[in-house]
């Protein structure tokens, strides 16, 4: 529907990568390899066959709820030193701006479908 890949699905796979980049490797240390990521962010967009809606909805909870849990413990000043030095809250932060940027490709995506009908 639109020239790049983007689909909902691919959009729910993403967010899910960002998740686990900004929680899970900047705070604890691990590498993307370590977590069973793509290195690249492109690469984040792109389902595999085995995919189904309920494969990557339970990926995203899972991943939410490991950063909540790691999160728990840490106060926001925090300082994450693993890629870019940072305070706790700046994740919050760009995790947020991601959504919110997303929420707008849906958009754009559920517009063209209902236009479609």
């Amino acid at each position: 529907m639109v020239p790049s890949a983007t689909t909902l699905l691919g959009l729910v796979r993403h967010i899910t990568f960002a998740e686990r980049v900004w929680f899970d490797q900047d705070i604890s240390g691990r590498s993307r390899e370590e977590i069973g990521l793509p290195e690249s962010v492109e690469d984040s967009w792109v389902l595999a066959p085995e995919d189904t809606i309920a494969s990557i909805q339970a990926a995203h909870r899972q991943a939410c709820d490991e950063s909540r849990r790691v999160a728990a413990t840490l106060d926001l000043d925090t300082k994450v030193r693993v890629r870019t030095p940072h305070p706790l809250w700046t994740t919050y932060l760009h995790l947020l701006r991601e959504l919110a940027q997303h929420c707008g490709h849906a958009e754009i995506l559920r517009e063209q479908i209902l236009a479609a009908r």
